[in-house]
């Protein structure tokens, strides 16, 4: 239940049987190891360092793999719903992985896929090529001369192109007066298939008549094909535009079929989809282990793998490297100022709140692990943002059934799991099932929903307002108390005084005061509290800040004893917990009474619009208000608990171990 002890170790290993050591630790999944440059062993003897050899035949392997893999997913089966988002791992037994990682023919089906995904691509093109200049023929169907016979005239030249109909009149009007002739052979929207012929020396004045015009020349040229029937780039056209239709027509059959049979071929290949995912994982982990051998120090016969483990870990890394023999195993102190990697430990309930602790950050080394605090403040204010039992049943049937489906690492769920249960206990003390729906459906529970209830809090919200204050107030006080006792344990009495120990004895001597004058507390008592809490005052102030001159540290004294005002900014920022819980049973309220409208329509509809209302609903009432349980929860953690104790910044512990991106091989 706390960070865990670390031990820093050295491995010598001869060359002939480091891959195999390394293949046994990756397997272990216990032991980090650290490259050339994070090596302390560099820094004295910097001869070690060899200029890494990239793993150039893995990396090639894997990004062909990859690109087969997502070429094959476009025409495998596809998942079976919220089934495959849950988990989207296939689970293989450890014999089938064998097999599949030692069949050689699968790199022919690696080439297979990427010449097909070759072909495909290249047809796609074709098709869309071949589609676009028939669209372009088609204006020009009814033009009986063959193309090619058009840019033969000897006197003239003969212009093709598009026109807009607007311009169509005035351009041919200024054509005829420069001896030329304008005739329109079909439309293509609200443009003009247009020939334009003129005399070679108006060419010029032609041409720049049309240019004003927008005139949009045509080109007739297109796809070329070889004797193979594959495009072989573009060239001029040849024949009528009826006979280039058809001949283009037939051209985009026999492509559109071959791009059919391409993809036909495409979805057998995919039936391999699975033993490709099985051979880019077993790649993946092997690139993995070839990458931290080669980043490792080294001399010419011999790999110095220098790394982490956790002590508890420490006998079986001793007994994986005495089972090679020209290996050997040293435990060596870290350097002065060495990053220690951090790694968390918690057991049962705690664990699952690990993931607050990671999303924020790892705590550095010789800092606190804060989870075993914030579990239970996490737990009791989520449940209070909702306090509402009815909806935390349904999020504990909810959270069962993602953690049965579900794959991967599951704290999340679990945590939400235990929030859940948390959640029902406030619901019931705070009269919550669904808003008021006992009240207003099914009144015959109500005796027992007053026999749970200790209040109200939409009848007594001031004992809620109360109640969010007042667990701030304590939570904020625990992350001083944990700092004050982690610095007795550091023997750093200073700080455990003058940073903690002054403002918990000023903060409890101001609040008696003030409840002494609201009368809660007795004159007397809350008057001998005033005078008390201006010693830790004089101590904030002169010896909070304990570096620089004496005007400097004044400065800053004065400083931080007005941070007092902050304390009462973070107790104030609890006072969401009674927010987020009203709004969830004021909105839960809003849908009953639409619900019990809705139901006194006649002939039936009125149930199933009721039902479909309280269904609707609170299930969105519960998403909405559940996100924002969650998200303010965890607010409340990380901007007014952790900086009381906790400081971040450490480097997670990450050792060398076998990941699977596709798949799960099924332990035996």
């Amino acid at each position: 239940m706390a960070i865990s002890q670390m031990a820093k170790v050295m491995i010598v290993s001869h060359r002939t049987e480091v891959t195999e050591l390394l293949e046994s630790l990756q397997g272990a999944g216990i032991c980090q190891i650290l490259n050339a440059e994070e090596a302390m062993v560099i820094k004295e003897w910097p001869e070690l360092c060899r200029a890494a050899e990239r793993p150039r035949q893995a990396e090639e392997l894997l990004g062909r793999l990859e690109r087969s893999i997502a070429f094959l997913k476009n025409y495998s089966k596809p998942g079976k719903g919220l089934a495959s988002v849950l988990a989207p791992r296939t689970v293989v037994e450890a014999r089938t992985y064998r097999e599949v990682v030692s069949d050689e023919q699968l790199l022919g089906v690696v080439e297979q896929c990427e010449k097909c995904e070759a072909k495909i691509t290249e047809l796609e093109t074709d098709c869309e090529s071949i589609g676009g200049v028939l669209e372009e023929l088609k204006p020009w169907v009814s033009l009986e001369t063959p193309v090619e016979e058009m840019g033969q005239l000897e006197k003239a030249t003969c212009l093709t192109g598009l026109l807009s109909s607007q311009k169509l009149e005035q351009v041919e009007e200024k054509i005829i007066e420069l001896g030329g002739v304008i005739e329109v052979v079909g439309s293509a929207g609200s443009n003009r298939a247009c020939l334009v012929v003129c005399l070679n020396e108006k060419l010029g004045e032609v041409q720049k008549l049309l240019r004003s015009a927008d005139f949009e020349t045509f080109t007739f040229e297109g796809p070329q094909f070889d004797k193979e029937g594959r495009m072989s780039g573009r060239g001029p056209m040849t024949g009528t535009v009826e006979e280039l239709i058809e001949f283009y027509s037939g051209r985009q059959s026999k492509c559109k079929k071959e791009f059919g049979n391409q993809r036909g071929r495409a979805k057998v290949l995919a039936e391999n989809l699975l033993k490709l995912e099985i051979l880019y994982d077993h790649w993946a982990n092997l690139l993995s282990r070839e990458r931290s051998r080669n980043e490792a120090p080294a001399t010419d016969s011999t790999v110095i793998l220098e790394g982490w483990v956790r002590r508890k870990d420490y006998g079986r890394v001793e007994k994986i490297v005495s089972g090679f023999g020209a290996s050997g195993l040293s435990g060596i102190e870290p350097r002065e100022g060495e990053e220690i990697p951090v790694e968390i430990e918690n057991r049962n309930f705690i664990r699952p709140f690990e993931v607050v602790t990671r999303l924020y950050g790892m705590p550095q080394y010789l800092n606190i692990d804060p989870t075993i605090f914030l579990a239970p403040f996490f737990a009791l204010f989520f449940a209070l943002c909702l306090t509402d039992a009815g909806y935390g049943l349904v999020m504990i049937a909810a959270v069962a059934y993602f953690i049965k489906k579900m794959q991967g690492d599951k704290k999340l769920m679990c945590m939400l799991g235990i929030c859940s249960v948390v959640t029902v206990a406030a619901g019931a003390l705070t009269g919550g099932w669904f808003g008021d729906a006992v009240q207003q459906f099914v009144p015959k529970l109500g005796p027992l929903r007053e026999k749970m209830i200790w209040f109200d809090p939409l009848e007594k919200p001031m004992m809620f307002f109360g109640l969010s204050l007042a667990l701030g107030y304590v939570q904020i006080l625990t992350g001083l108390v944990i700092a004050f006792i982690h610095n007795l344990k550091r023997n750093d009495y200073v700080a455990a005084v003058f940073d903690q120990l002054t403002w918990l004895v000023m903060l409890n001597s101001v609040v008696i005061f003030g409840a002494s004058k609201m009368g809660a507390v007795r004159g007397e008592v809350g008057g001998i509290f005033g005078k008390v809490a201006l010693v830790p005052a004089i101590m904030i102030l002169l010896f909070s800040e304990r570096q620089g001159n004496w005007a400097g540290r004044l400065g800053m004294g004065a400083y931080n004893l007005f941070s007092a005002i902050f304390y009462m900014g973070d107790v104030l920022s609890y006072l969401r917990l009674m927010a987020l819980g009203m709004v969830t049973a004021g909105l839960a309220m809003a849908i009953n009474v639409i619900a019990g409208i809705t139901f006194k329509i006649p002939y039936g509809i009125g149930i199933v619009l009721a039902i479909i209302v309280l269904v609707g609903g609170h299930g969105f009432n519960l998403a909405i208000s559940g996100l924002s349980a969650f998200v303010h929860t965890l607010r409340l953690q990380y901007v007014e608990f952790f900086p009381k104790f906790l400081v971040g910044g450490g480097k997670l512990f990450s050792p060398l171990s076998k990941e699977y991106k596709h798949i799960y091989v099924e332990k035996s």
